[in-house]
């Protein structure tokens, strides 16, 4: 008697991830109350499960939900405001004004709902977030059934979320205790980066992390501009600061991360740092680059992000996973760098270890959450398919995804979003723009 489970997903080719380097052909995955409960050959499927739902995907390949694990998703209704300046000029001059007066509860639902949207669509199923009113962002997330990591975020100077770094923290720590319980939502400290966060409040931030086990999420080693400043005014390169406020360990999140020494590296990866690539607003702001294939060499986890729309401008992990794959190539002078499966896992398993979620989510796997993108290969682009993984590294686009679902629940379902109303969503957005234009 065959077995009742609520979906069966069956495709041409599954790209699980773990154990790496692994492609499965005409194999199905079975879903029961929101987790993978088995995956194996199509026709042993349909003989040994009876589900609720059965999706025939005979030309697409299934990959595990994309983690992007560097995003400010709010920043949505920014894009395109202020495009083609240095990263200095762009944050003081124009993103820091117009978040004094815009950002509001209201504007992080909107930007944050309209992010999930595009991401969803990209076949994103995990984002990584540091902004403002993160308690509204997780809202959203939740309502909608996206899993996101909410930055707790902490910045000297005041801001519509709060007046100094104390009141950050203190109100950090109630999101943290708000959500603990929430299956999709996660939390991590966010210190914006070691030039806007002093030193008190970075060391109470190592304290609460250890204590309450949550990551720390910060932009380090942007620019030589950062790194070339905190020498004049501390004598000491940023790594070497937070080295010495015990923050270089496995909690940390290193975002960004293009000015890096040969000992830098080193450290990086004698700690554990995790190192967020985000190679496409790297390029747009001329920030520099990270040495991913370097640092994979040392055994450090490279995950990968999109960082915000007002700077990359798209939120599209397929797109960033090509970008990372071909200028990991060219900075290290060596087709072989980076290659496809390896940028494959910097999308998702790696993402779901910086996270500290890899036990649940980051690759198809038995007992883990049913977080599950279908990508359609039948399409000229990515015809003919001899390696699934290098087309969809090379080849595809965010286009191409067809249907996804998170912890078993499908969120796109032929392309359409089914917990969003993306029309209403367009308008709203519309309407955000024609408010920040006429100020």
């Amino acid at each position: 008697m065959a077995t009742q489970i609520d979906t069966l997903v069956t495709a041409r080719w599954i790209v699980p991830v773990e154990p790496e380097n692994t492609v499965l052909e005409k194999s199905a995955i079975a879903i029961n109350a929101g987790r993978i409960v088995d995956i194996l050959p199509t026709d042993a499927a349909l003989e040994r499960y009876s589900a609720g739902e059965t999706h025939e995907l005979g030309d697409h390949v299934l990959i595990p939900g994309l983690v992007n694990t560097h995003t400010h998703a709010a920043m949505t209704l920014f894009r395109g405001m202020a495009d083609d300046l240095p990263l200095m000029t762009w944050l003081q001059d124009h993103i820091w004004p117009a978040e004094q007066q815009w950002v509001a509860p209201g504007f992080v639902e909107d930007g944050t709902r309209l992010a999930i949207a595009e991401m969803l669509r990209g076949g994103t199923t995990c984002f990584n977030d540091m902004y403002f009113f993160p308690d509204h962002a997780a809202e959203v997330a939740s309502a909608i059934g996206m899993r996101a990591n909410v930055g707790l975020i902490v910045i000297d100077f005041p801001t519509p979320w709060a007046q100094n770094a104390g009141e950050y923290i203190h109100k950090g720590l109630e999101v943290n205790d708000r959500f603990r319980n929430d299956p999709l939502i996660s939390c991590s400290f966010a210190p914006h980066a070691p030039y806007t966060v002093s030193d008190q409040p970075m060391r109470q931030l190592a304290t609460y992390a250890e204590e309450l086990n949550l990551q720390i999420h910060m932009h380090v080693h942007e620019t030589a501009f950062e790194v070339d400043q905190a020498m004049e005014q501390h004598g000491q390169r940023p790594l070497g600061k937070l080295s010495a406020m015990n923050l270089l360990n496995e909690r940390l999140l290193a975002v960004h991360m293009t000015q890096l020494d040969e000992a830098e590296m080193d450290l990086v990866a004698g700690y554990g740092v995790h190192v967020v690539h985000c190679p496409e607003s790297n390029l747009k702001l001329a920030s520099g680059f990270c040495p991913v294939d370097t640092l994979l060499a040392r055994g450090v986890n490279v995950a990968l992000g999109t960082d915000g729309a007002a700077s990359n401008n798209d939120l599209d992990m397929l797109g960033e996973a090509r970008t990372a794959a071909q200028i990991g190539k060219a900075i290290a002078n060596d087709p072989s760098a980076v290659p496809a499966w390896q940028t494959l896992r910097m999308a998702t398993i790696n993402g779901a270890k910086a996270l500290g979620l890899d036990a649940d989510i980051g690759s198809l796997e038995i007992g883990k959450a049913a977080d599950i993108v279908a990508v359609d290969l039948m399409q000229p682009a990515t015809q003919p398919v001899y390696d699934p993984v290098s087309q969809l590294i090379y080849a595809a686009s965010r286009q191409q995804v067809s249907d996804v679902w998170i912890a078993g629940k499908q969120l796109l379902r032929d392309s359409e979003l089914t917990t969003i109303d993306q029309e209403q969503l367009i308008t709203l957005a519309e309407d955000w723009r024609l408010k920040i234009n006429q100020s």
